[in-house]
């Protein structure tokens, strides 16, 4: 006479979507099965709210076996982690005695392409809150306004210096600041509060408005009619009196220079340059030059600097012991 093998179900989802948005598979099979679990969870209780009996039992991989003994399946919800060690543990005693059960692993949900982000967002504000991290309790916009220059510049050597696993590492500095100045903007006044998802919808909101050949239809020839739609748009977003608004004026001053002499020449301001001897006006003028040549100015001065810096370190090393 032959045997029922018992169907085990292991059953995972993401912790990262609400509770109880699962596939069709994985309702088809919680409502078919008994379901089991090692402890309380949000998804537990989303299924019985569903109707779902989901029994918690605190137990090991030969407990289930002896729960579930000569029933055709059962599923077993695991826990946010995934319950790798009840898995490896059940899947070891399976291995010795085949023909005792089976085991399927079935995904009822999974993370969605930047899930990881809802974690960084929770971290922070775990982080921001009472019982947080004091020193970033402390800070204001102002205070971390230096961190955010210091984080960009580090991802813009690694992107110089080709290092893309030191550009992941400076990225997630730079979102550091992203979430903290956000999480800050909680605590302000409510007419002058925000959160992050102020800030990822206003960016989406602009990415589908600027994109229209993307998102609404609009028909363009070549790179240059995108970024001209990009730039048409732009100004009717934000109503400028000057060509030169807009212009971020903290940046360093032969950039700065570069794009103030960017934007005159974009908006048909023709104006000569300062005459003069003094120094600033000599580097405003080889700014101009550099651009008519095709050159990066602030670019050109950083190389030159860095192989100066070079070559500093190499006269330090002179005569020094091996």
């Amino acid at each position: 006479m032959s045997t029922v093998t018992t169907r085990i179900i292991l059953l995972v989802t993401s912790p990262r979507l609400p509770a109880g948005l699962l596939t069709a598979e994985a309702w088809d099979a919680v409502r078919a099965y008994p379901v089991y679990a090692a402890a309380e969870s949000p998804q537990a209780g989303a299924l019985r709210a569903n109707g779902v009996t989901v029994t918690v039992l605190e137990t090991d991989a030969q407990g289930l076996l002896d729960a579930i003994a000569g029933q055709p399946a059962a599923v077993w919800l695991a826990g946010a982690t995934g319950d790798q060690p009840f898995a490896r543990q059940l899947g070891l005693r399976l291995a010795r005695e085949p023909g005792l059960a089976e085991l399927e692993l079935m995904y009822g949900s999974w993370d969605p392409p930047g899930a990881r982000l809802l974690d960084a967002v929770a971290v922070m504000d775990l982080l921001a809150s009472p019982g947080g991290d004091p020193w970033k309790r402390m800070q204001t916009h102002r205070t971390l306004a230096p961190y955010l220059l210091e984080e960009s510049y580090e991802a813009y050597d690694a992107i110089v210096g080709e290092d893309h696993e030191a550009l992941r590492e400076e990225l997630g500095d730079v979102l550091l600041q992203v979430l903290l100045h956000a999480r800050l903007a909680e605590e302000r006044d409510e007419s002058d509060r925000w959160s992050i998802d102020d800030v990822a919808g206003g960016l989406v909101d602009k990415m589908i408005r600027r994109n229209p050949h993307v998102f609404a239809g609009a028909q363009v020839a070549d790179i240059e009619e995108i970024t001209a739609n990009w730039e048409r748009i732009k100004r009717e977003e934000k109503a400028r009196d000057s060509v030169l608004d807009g212009i971020a004026l903290s940046q360093p001053a032969l950039a700065l220079a570069a794009k103030i002499l960017h934007r005159a020449e974009r908006g048909a301001v023709d104006v000569p340059l300062p005459a003069g001897d003094g120094l600033g006006s000599l580097l405003l003028t080889a700014v101009a030059e550099a651009r008519a040549a095709g050159l990066d100015a602030e670019a050109e001065l950083r190389v030159a600097a860095l192989s100066f810096a070079d070559a500093v370190r190499a006269a330090e090393n002179v005569g020094a012991p091996e």
